[in-house]
């Protein structure tokens, strides 16, 4: 085990933007990219580390920001930091920790702007796309201020003078592993639980797109959050390992690729950890004859295009059912050529750029291998360029639609990740949950009907975790649980909602016996009790 760090030996750093400064451009080439530190006790420490990551802003692949690879004695001091808080911070009255929650709500909401702004800038994403990502997570941490409500235990007199108590007790450490496509959303799935159940955590955020996670750590230190309960450090798979093989680290969540997340979940659950680790997905809305032509050409264009297609939960296949829905296509087509592409900061932006020219690269390919295998193009967004010139180097893709697609097809078994959608034509709503069920993923899905019948059916029938009816992203709010299934989700227990808590807390039975009356005086006995 690496020695801890000696913390008077190390600087400290400032965030570089503050709740009422932050970009509201992006970068030039010529300017000195910012560290980013790691944040262990409640301080913004520079790292010691000799490797450093570039972070590129997406849409100008210009380097913004260096993120380090935490050295062995950082991940030992931020896990330790944690570990030693865990024996005072499970002491603290739940009251206590729902206040500093209430704090929590308040200051995001402040900085709502600030880490909006940082999201566009190392991720790309539209600015109001970005305040949506803020958002989600914001709801996050108001649900958690249910606490009080959520963790009451339940009692019975079960015998004469003999109470059960079941109560729900935090389980220690938790380390979260986050994707770079939801830089705020993705943390605060994980951090205001973590902090009104008790636990404490260690977090990595995705060395792609830190800056949100930063702020969201120093923004629980001002909301009162002890040093040790919250802390971020760095890397790549030298810190994922450590998440796994440290005994003090309890559970893991994660959310990001198929290949990372299945590698986390069988190896933590060899070392006897509690997972969660969502996966890719394939998420299919189907279209029924019957349903309303503008609010589906809208709802699908939205899902399928929006973030640059850079969600877990967008639509990525169209299902068209019969030969009514196939003909309004072209009109989805003329819509999604509309989308401009471009600056997250310009207002005027409906797509942002993939995350980097690699992503850039794979789809592209994947849209080629399409027309290889008998696909048809019906709208080709690779030649799209964003009209500003010093965008020009950008990761930018625009609106792709592909159609006559099927199982075996590259374009459909694949998760792409880029605004591209992939249609397949059927005769009937049975074949189409048919389709559904038969991808290995099962994240989401949708149908679009005016049939109160025909939606009954399909979600009843469905084997899909978050299912919509006229609803294109069904991603559920805070009181339910993110549903994922099948080969989109490795675990027992889901994100957030009461599944979150019970992933985060672990259940005792106190059973008690106080008698009044001290006139029977029980023999001894090897019998089993039967509280008769």
């Amino acid at each position: 085990m690496a020695q801890p760090l000696s913390f008077a030996s190390l600087s400290t750093i400032k965030l570089n933007t503050t709740t009422t400064s932050y970009p509201t451009s992006h970068t030039s080439a010529k300017d000195k990219p910012y560290l980013t530190p790691t944040f262990i006790n409640n301080k913004l420490l520079k790292s010691d580390s000799s490797e450093w990551f570039d972070i590129h802003d997406p849409s100008t692949n210009h380097v913004v920001s260096k993120v380090p690879q935490s050295t062995a004695a950082e991940l030992e001091s931020a896990i330790a930091a944690a570990d030693e808080a865990f024996e005072l911070w499970k002491q603290t009255s739940i009251i206590k920790r729902q206040q500093i929650a209430f704090k929590i709500v308040e200051l995001l909401r402040k900085n709502w702007d600030r880490l909006a702004a940082l999201i566009v800038l190392e991720q790309g994403k539209t600015f109001a796309d970005a305040k949506g990502d803020v958002l989600r997570g914001i709801q996050v941490a108001e649900f958690a201020c249910g606490i009080t409500s959520e963790l009451q235990g339940v009692s019975l007199e079960v015998a004469q003078d003999m109470e059960t108590k079941m109560i729900r007790e935090p389980i220690g450490v938790i380390g979260s592993i986050c994707p770079f496509n939801f830089p705020a959303m993705i943390p605060l799935w994980t951090i205001p639980l973590v902090i009104v159940t008790g636990n404490t955590t260690v977090i990595k955020p995705s060395e792609r797109a830190p800056g949100a996670a930063m702020i969201i750590a120093e923004i629980c230190a001002e909301a009162g959050c002890p040093p040790g309960v919250i802390n971020l450090v760095h890397g790549k798979h030298q810190t994922v390992n450590a998440f796994l093989e440290d005994p003090r680290i309890k559970a893991i969540t994660f959310v990001g690729g198929d290949k990372a997340g299945k590698y986390i979940y069988e190896r933590g659950h060899a070392l006897g950890k509690r997972v969660q680790s969502n996966l890719g997905a394939k998420n299919h809305m189907v279209v029924l004859p019957d349903a309303d032509k503008q609010t589906f050409i809208n709802a699908v264009n939205g899902a399928a295009f929006g973030a640059a297609g850079q969600r877990c939960m967008a639509i990525s296949v169209l299902v068209t059912v019969g030969d009514k829905p196939k003909e309004w296509i072209k009109d989805v087509a003329k819509d999604a050529a509309k989308f401009r592409i471009g600056s997250g900061f310009d207002t005027s932006s409906d797509l942002g750029p993939l995350i980097s020219p690699q992503a850039l690269v794979r789809a592209k390919e994947i849209i080629a291998s399409a027309e290889t295998e008998g696909a048809t193009l019906l709208l080709d967004g690779r030649d799209q360029k964003p009209e500003q010139a010093a965008l020009a180097k950008g990761n930018f893709l625009g609106p792709t639609i592909i159609t006559n697609a099927k199982p075996g097809m590259r374009c459909y078994d694949e998760e792409i990740f880029a605004p591209v959608l992939t249609i397949v034509n059927v005769d009937t709503l049975e074949e189409a949950i048919k389709l559904i069920n038969s991808c290995r993923y099962g994240n989401g899905t949708s149908i679009f009907t005016k049939s109160g019948a025909a939606a009954q059916f399909f979600t009843k029938n469905i084997d899909v975790g978050n299912v919509g009816v006229n609803v294109p992203i069904p991603v559920p709010l805070p009181l339910f649980s993110f549903s994922g299934s099948r080969a989109s989700f490795m675990g027992d227990l889901n994100f957030y909602g009461k599944a979150g808590i019970m992933f985060l807390t672990k259940p005792k039975a106190i059973t008690s016996l106080w008698s009044f009356s001290t006139d029977e005086i029980l023999a001894p006995s090897t019998s089993m009790p039967i509280h008769e």
